[in-house]
């Protein structure tokens, strides 16, 4: 499913993916692929410094209409090579997920951290994967594009029907998400008309 063609939705939501975690960085910023392409950068220089036998952990994640579920695949008779992670991802903590630009299997997206009351805290975390494809990490980003558009979807149903919770807190603590649709070619051309 992860490597089919189209655009995906709601519906098929859950979608699996595997592929290689580069790892998390501190990000700057809340969206925008001007706050993932710097850690992206930094974290495929560490993966190509690796010393000779040492590999990326494998993982598979999970996109749902809530999240994003991480978790390491275990392989083989390396079960141990990598410590055991399993995480999970709150639609609310994900601010913005794109394809990069100029590693095209790579799909990165920024967390907000709990601890961005915390005085001093940085509070933005880009987590990167490379993907199995270019094709796998553009149908990963989609997914995550159609659990935006579900949660976008429950939260105005929420204040329709007069549940406003999240409408109560000031304007600077709602919660903000974007996904980047546009190929790499598309980004790389905006940014290049910006500068």
């Amino acid at each position: 499913m992860a490597d089919t063609e189209g655009p995906v939705t709601v519906d098929d939501l859950p979608v699996t993916f595997q592929a290689k975690y580069l790892g998390q960085s501190d990000a700057r910023g809340l969206w925008g692929i001007k706050h993932t392409r710097k850690p992206v950068d930094l974290m495929v220089a560490a993966a190509k410094a690796l010393p000779p036998g040492q590999i990326l952990p494998i993982v598979k994640l999970t996109v749902t209409v809530d999240g994003v579920h991480l978790e390491t695949a275990n392989h083989g008779t390396k079960k141990d090579e990598f410590e055991h992670m399993s995480v999970f991802f709150n639609i609310e903590s994900i601010s913005y997920g794109v394809q990069d630009l100029v590693y095209t299997r790579v799909f990165s997206m920024i967390i907000v951290k709990d601890n961005a009351d915390v005085k001093g805290l940085n509070p933005f975390e880009c987590h990167a994967f490379v993907c199995e494809s270019r094709n796998a990490a553009r149908r990963l980003t989609y997914s995550l594009a159609a659990a935006f558009q579900d949660y976008s979807r429950r939260v105005k149903e929420m204040q329709a029907n007069g549940n406003n919770v999240l409408d109560e807190r000031p304007p600077s603590m709602k919660k903000r998400f974007a996904i980047d649709l546009r190929t790499p070619e598309e980004i790389e051309a905006d940014l290049e008309t910006e500068a």
